[in-house]
């Protein structure tokens, strides 16, 4: 389900901004830092202080899950269900190694929760399908990240460099 390109990028992102839905209907999106690849069918994060995330997932465990990188404007979005475990069930033992390459904040990680993977998709800026280059996007947005002038993003036209 989850491609070699799309476990790339969780290892190098990390950053995932997950979707849920409240008992009442209310659309929730947290981003979480603590993202890992299980195996191909299974993502993990780690719920250091995420109460609203939980209490959603509790109630209705459907997820989905976006992962982009902001210099190349390419990633993935995951649909799945979602299984929560505390810190004093065997399943977080068993999972909680993956995140000891994080020091002390792993020390802080109240809950693991896997997303079993039901679908898996390609994301791509717009800009790709005006003929964009990859590494014509990175050089552009990594010069925006990086400047200290806020009016530089506005330098080139936005529709190109979407």
């Amino acid at each position: 389900m989850l491609t070699q390109d799309m476990k790339d990028t969780v290892h190098k992102q990390r950053l995932g901004f997950v979707a849920t839905v409240s008992q009442t209907g209310e659309p929730n999106l947290s981003p979480k830092g603590t993202f890992v690849v299980v195996d191909d069918r299974t993502l993990a994060f780690g719920d250091i202080r995420s109460p609203g995330t939980i209490t959603n997932l509790c109630q209705r465990p459907t997820v989905e899950v976006n992962f982009v990188d902001p210099l190349s404007r390419k990633g993935f979005r995951v649909r799945g269900s979602a299984t929560i475990h505390a810190r004093d069930t065997v399943d977080y033992r068993l999972h909680r190694p993956r995140f000891d390459g994080w020091g002390l904040l792993a020390d802080r990680i109240e809950h693991i929760v896997l997303i079993d993977v039901l679908d898996a998709k390609p994301l791509s800026s717009p800009a790709y399908d005006d003929g964009a280059k990859e590494a014509d996007l990175r050089t552009h947005w990594s010069a925006i990240l990086l400047s200290e002038e806020v009016s530089t993003i506005f330098e080139t036209n936005p529709a190109t460099v979407v």
